[in-house]
């Protein structure tokens, strides 16, 4: 984590394995083509539908995040989580998919030392998830002090001991929309 700075198309999640928690990065890229979507990393079919919403609530939403709706059709786009070799699958990347694609279309970078997890339907809610503690340890492991999780989480977070989160700036959510301002990083005449 150390080496990692804000990139254009790359989020950090947080991901349960039968290991344990684990740092997760979703990398995505564009190139010109007609809209096409390219998913690696072997993904299971949850984690594929997580993607397919992710890029539907973009392009349902392209008028709020000021998104010219061509870039859906001028581009193809692929998205791939790294170690490809380890099975990756479950709803709770859907804000990771989400955010990295966002950053993709906006053309902007995102903030690299915020890692998160959690479901987006359709709308943009963001629902909750499982694993959460292995997830948080995760986080700390890698260095990273902040992290998003989904507001209906927050209560399963006070049962924590206190040495799990101390230190980490936990910020809540029930909007996707509210994911990315936290992490999508302003252009300079955005940020008056």
């Amino acid at each position: 984590m150390a080496n990692r700075k804000a990139e254009i198309g790359v989020a950090t999640g947080l991901a349960w394995t039968s290991y344990g928690g684990e740092i997760l990065f979703c990398e995505s890229t564009r190139m010109p083509g007609k809209g096409a979507v390219t998913l690696t990393g072997l993904l299971g079919e949850v984690m594929k539908e997580s993607a397919r919403i992710a890029l539907s609530y973009l392009k349902a939403h392209h008028t709020q995040l000021k998104l010219d709706p061509k870039v859906f059709t001028q581009y193809d786009i692929h998205v791939h989580f790294p170690a490809g070799a380890v099975p990756k699958d479950g709803p709770s990347a859907g804000i990771t998919l989400t955010t990295a694609l966002a950053s993709l279309f906006m053309q902007r970078k995102v903030k690299h030392d915020i890692a998160m997890t959690g479901e987006v339907t359709l709308q943009g809610k963001v629902l909750p998830i499982g694993g959460l503690k292995e997830k948080i340890l995760a986080a700390r492991r890698a260095g990273i002090k902040k992290i998003i999780v989904p507001e209906e989480n927050r209560e399963s977070i006070a049962d924590f001991a206190e040495e799990i989160i101390s230190g980490l700036q936990i910020h809540y959510v029930r909007d996707v929309s509210e994911v990315l301002d936290l992490v999508i990083i302003k252009a300079e005449k955005d940020k008056k």
